[in-house]
């Protein structure tokens, strides 16, 4: 029995989706910038699904403010590095968390070494960004801001809302961008209603393989009238941010992946308390166990620490018996992990986390099943120590 728990690094692709793709791969596979009628359909194709990404990301939002990129890195790395670059003159502040995703805090340490003024805000003990502390960072000189919504790693909530309306009251200028990759599909993000005298947040990011689409594919939605300077230049494709030949087949199947979870997302949130609430129910039956995500995460993704055993310890014990689960993100490698760092956890309640993230085709059964080997890797583990 193959038990899947890591569906926040990536998702099994939906078949309906790998079907959309093969279609415009095999069917409809005309470059959409070409004038005969392949292009066109191509160019339709796209344009549809553009339109129905948009209307998922709430009232106000236009499809001609949603782009195309390669994934969640892509947008985040355009939106930060676009558009610091793009504001230098008016300041040359930019906030964010020490909690984000690497695809955000390297291109902020990149702008720290070209002269910037940078601010990574420390989280609360629970992993959340305190508003408070957003309103004290803010100056002035603050041109960008850039707040995730839901942590990969913890699935700890952050109240944008709450953030934006702290950011702007100290600077209404400010351009403020969130990264959306864990929560699009699973919870509503509304960029237009985040925020406060009608305007709210001006970028979001999303990428296609954390909602059952193919990797290579992803999204960034600008407010128009956010300037950003872009990173790749060519054909002008995207706006301009993200040129050559659009990838239609991953962008046409990360639209139908998406509508899939969006038409079933408050039947899906249920699931998900489900598999969490039956999970943390088993985690009490081991000694020590900690639990290092809220409880008022988004109930998709557990964090937890065992008694004293390495993360990669447990988690190539639990390979063995079929069963997929990491010790945080994928991009990070094996390395300690800097949002539970950040936290204040001890260094042995870190280096013993194991990170769990269900998807909707999930089930009870797979929960006490894994739950039944953890247990066992527990008492295998100690004894071997």
């Amino acid at each position: 029995m193959e038990i899947y728990f890591d569906n926040s690094a990536t998702t099994r692709v939906s078949e309906t989706a790998a079907r959309r793709a093969w279609e415009m791969m095999r069917e409809e596979y005309g470059n959409p910038s070409s004038l005969h009628r392949r292009g066109f359909a191509a160019e339709m194709a796209l344009a549809a699904a553009r339109e129905d990404l948009a209307a998922m990301l709430g009232p106000g939002v236009r499809q001609e403010e949603l782009f195309f990129t390669s994934g969640g890195s892509e947008g985040n790395n355009l939106a930060i590095l676009g558009t610091a670059l793009a504001a230098r003159r008016h300041g040359n502040k930019v906030v964010t968390t020490a909690i984000e995703h690497e695809s955000v805090l390297a291109p902020v340490k990149c702008l720290g070494e070209i002269g910037f003024d940078t601010a990574f805000l420390a989280p609360t003990p629970q992993g959340v960004i305190d508003h408070r502390s957003v309103e004290l960072a803010v100056d002035e000189r603050t041109v960008l801001l850039s707040v995730m919504f839901v942590n990969s790693e913890t699935g700890a909530v952050n109240d944008i809302l709450s953030i934006a309306r702290a950011a702007r009251r100290k600077n209404p200028k400010i351009i403020i961008h969130c990264d959306c990759v864990q929560a699009f599909g699973k919870l509503l993000v509304l960029p237009t209603q985040w925020g406060m005298l009608g305007r709210g947040v001006d970028m979001v990011t999303f990428s296609g393989h954390k909602l059952h689409a193919p990797k290579g594919i992803g999204g960034i939605y600008i407010k128009k009238g956010t300037r950003l300077r872009p990173l790749l230049y060519g054909s002008g494709q995207e706006g301009g941010h993200h040129p050559g030949t659009e990838n239609t087949p991953g962008a046409c199947a990360m639209a139908l992946a998406a509508r899939e979870l969006w038409d079933h997302r408050e039947e899906n949130m249920v699931h998900y308390k489900a598999l969490r609430g039956q999970l943390l129910e088993n985690l009490k039956k081991i000694p020590g166990v900690c639990i290092n995500s809220p409880e008022e995460g988004a109930p998709y993704i557990v964090n937890f620490s065992l008694p004293s055993i390495r993360s990669e310890v447990m988690i190539h014990y639990l390979e063995r018996q079929g069963i997929s689960v990491s010790s945080g993100s994928a991009c990070s490698r094996g390395a300690r992990s800097h949002v539970l760092t950040a936290m204040g956890l001890p260094i042995p309640q870190i280096d013993s986390a194991i990170r769990v993230s269900f998807c909707r085709d999930n089930t009870l059964d797979e929960v006490d099943e894994f739950c039944h080997w953890l247990q066992k890797g527990v008492q295998s583990l100690a004894r071997v120590r």
